[in-house]
């Protein structure tokens, strides 16, 4: 399952009566930690565990602490120092050496499912909007609260989790979003280990064919849409659909280009061909499209160089640049070892 918010509210809200839920998040790091601030997970006393707010250490001792805070029905806060030997963090072995803090939360009808519930069905509806979560004080209050937004693209709502202060009252504020909305025009045989792949990061993922024998349920189990609407009608679906990337990949130029007409000018964060360059200028010439007065720059070939040689790595490479260019990424090595002459 995704780590993405909106699968595992997917999860939980049809649960939420059924069993005792804590909502646990990271409100403050220090130093290289695995999950930043706002990460957020969910315990139940049925055993769920849905998220990770670590690389997978520190659940179980976090989960045992959800436990007592379905008893207690209090809020608490956690540390676990990485840095310190008496630390139980340290004793695990996790080796990051940061510190991160960690707010545990009951979570029922009671305290109005601490608005989780509105998350879910805005995600659902591709809004987005700022989750306000209580740091509590010694008497465990649990308080929080969800600004609704307007509809909108990709980074452009995106924002780290931040502590604010209101008062004397302390508080994280989260920006929510929903995952990406990928468009995948062409639904032949290398399309798809990228539904695939983008089904399984918890992306929205779309496919469009109006050939009969592609684009089928059974090639695409995952695919949220199988679409063989007209070609002029990809501009619609693509606005009232928040799409906010597309691959053009149906290997006709003719069917690639009629899309690329229809999607060009939507406020998509990331466009790619798949083919070489001298395809995509003819894909681009018979669109009728000017790049000079085009304001998104069009990808192709398509995807990072990697090596990719097959349908699955290929998938991988053009997935990659396209997370990268969602989130402003370099896509660069980070350690640097790619980048040695």
């Amino acid at each position: 399952m995704s780590n993405h918010l909106i699968s595992l509210l997917k999860t939980w809200y049809p649960l939420r009566d059924s069993c005792d839920w804590v909502l646990g998040t990271v409100f403050r790091t220090a130093g290289p930690c695995y999950r930043k601030a706002g990460a957020m997970m969910l315990f139940s006393s049925g055993g769920h565990q849905l998220g990770m707010l670590s690389g997978g250490c520190l659940e179980s001792d976090i989960h045992r602490q959800a436990r007592r805070v379905m008893h207690s029905g209090r809020a608490v806060t956690l540390t676990y120092d990485g840095s310190d030997e008496d630390d139980l963090s340290f004793q695990l072995g996790i080796g990051c050496g940061g510190t991160v803090d960690i707010l545990l939360q009951p979570l029922h009808r009671a305290n109005r499912y601490l608005e989780l519930d509105r998350i879910h069905f805005a995600l659902q509806g591709f809004r987005s909007g700022y989750y306000y979560q209580y740091i509590p004080d010694n008497c465990g209050t649990t308080r929080a609260r969800f600004m609704d937004s307007d509809p909108v693209r990709g980074d452009s709502f995106r924002v780290r989790a931040q502590l604010v202060e209101e008062g004397e009252s302390l508080w994280l504020c989260t920006g929510v979003t929903p995952p990406p909305h990928l468009l995948i025009v062409g639904g032949g045989i290398d399309a798809r280990p990228l539904a695939a792949i983008g089904h399984e990061l918890g992306w929205r993922i779309s496919v469009w064919d109006p050939r009969p024998a592609n684009a089928r349920r059974e090639y695409f189990p995952g695919a949220d849409d199988l679409l063989n609407m007209p070609v002029e009608q990809l501009t619609a679906f693509a606005c009232s659909h928040n799409v906010t990337a597309a691959v053009l990949m149906s290997h006709s130029i003719g069917l690639d280009a009629a899309a690329l007409s229809a999607l060009y000018n939507e406020s998509l964060h990331y466009l790619a061909l798949l083919g070489p360059r001298n395809r995509r200028e003819r894909v681009i010439v018979e669109a009728g499209i000017d790049l000079q007065t085009c304001s998104l720059q069009i990808a192709g070939p398509a995807g990072l160089e990697i090596g990719a040689d097959l349908p699955e790595t290929i998938a991988l490479s053009i997935l990659a640049e396209c997370q990268a260019a969602l989130n402003q990424g370099s896509g660069r090595s980070i350690s640097g070892i790619l980048n040695c002459e």
